[in-house]
């Protein structure tokens, strides 16, 4: 049994493996680890390792460079491998083209969105900038913060 090497104590196996300046912990699964990036969920990590022909089960620390270099290229034009409905952003603000995007950028994005909506004052805007709720919640008895409101009893 001290003949057989674990997974972990190969001399090839990479602890973090690191794909669109994000650190991924290479003792995950590939399909799991490479969801820990922003901007990928289970579709997409998927079809990059389907894309790459890497097996599921392996786990991403045991993929040699040169496959994670595929991935990461595969992960770069994925916009240009699926249709635009399954991206994270369609018909863009600035460009109007269907992008997705990963890691810092979709963060960056993001809030660009909320300061532009804040500045031409539309009512999504304002309500962020409220704190109020945005998608037309109930306000009245849920999401109240501070001090709690209540009904309070006449002394007597």
């Amino acid at each position: 049994m001290s003949e057989q090497k674990k997974p972990m104590e190969d001399e090839n196996f990479n602890f973090i493996v690191r794909i669109a300046n994000t650190d991924i912990d290479g003792a995950k699964n590939s399909i799991i680890g490479i969801q820990s990036i922003k901007g990928v969920g289970k579709r997409v990590a998927h079809i990059i390792v389907n894309r790459a022909e890497i097996d599921p089960a392996l786990r991403i620390g045991e993929v040699p460079d040169e496959k994670v270099k595929e991935l990461e290229e595969l992960l770069l034009n994925y916009a240009e491998m699926v249709p635009s409905w399954a991206l994270n952003r369609q018909m863009d603000y600035v460009s109007g083209a269907d992008l997705h995007l990963i890691g810092n950028e979709l963060e960056m994005v993001g809030l660009d969105d909320l300061n532009r909506m804040k500045m031409i004052r539309c009512y999504r805007g304002i309500r962020h900038e409220t704190r109020h709720k945005v998608r037309g919640q109930r306000t009245r008895s849920n999401g109240r913060r501070g001090l709690t409101l209540g009904v309070s009893r006449k002394r007597r």
